[in-house]
């Protein structure tokens, strides 16, 4: 439950920003309970957040209320450069971003909103900016 109080947190600090919930979608291997459970947490605490389905490119983007499932994929390739420059050009002011951290970035991009890299592991590997929490 440890991880619910942080995202809480983050939320309740967040409440009046424009945010995004991205889902990376490049593997199946992920623990889908605990993404289902990230984008049900996210989506009570702000119905009106964006919710963006990613692996090497931008999939989908819904709000979070009308979202109709996380498709996955099996190639487990990842890039966040799409992600981030879409983010930009939408004002996103925060982004939370389920992952693994073995994405593809860009390193002359400009990344305005904050992050929140949403580890469903136990694993803490270095993020490139931001801050990190396990969602498990």
């Amino acid at each position: 439950m440890r991880w619910q109080r942080e995202l809480l947190k983050i939320m309740q600090n967040n409440k009046d920003k424009k945010l995004a919930l991205v889902i990376d979608t490049s593997s199946k291997q992920t623990d889908h309970e605990v993404v289902e459970n990230v984008i049900k947490f996210v989506g009570e605490m702000n119905p009106e957040a964006t919710l963006v389905q990613a692996d090497f490119k931008i999939r989908s983007i819904d709000k979070i209320k009308e979202a109709k499932g996380i498709k996955y994929f099996s190639h487990g390739k990842s890039s966040y450069t799409e992600v981030f420059e879409w983010a930009n050009e939408q004002e996103i002011e925060t982004v939370l971003y389920v992952t693994d951290v073995t994405g593809f970035l860009y390193e002359e991009l400009e990344v305005k909103p904050y992050v929140y890299w949403l580890i469903p592991d136990q694993y803490k590997p270095k993020v490139p900016f931001g801050k990190l929490l396990n969602v498990v």
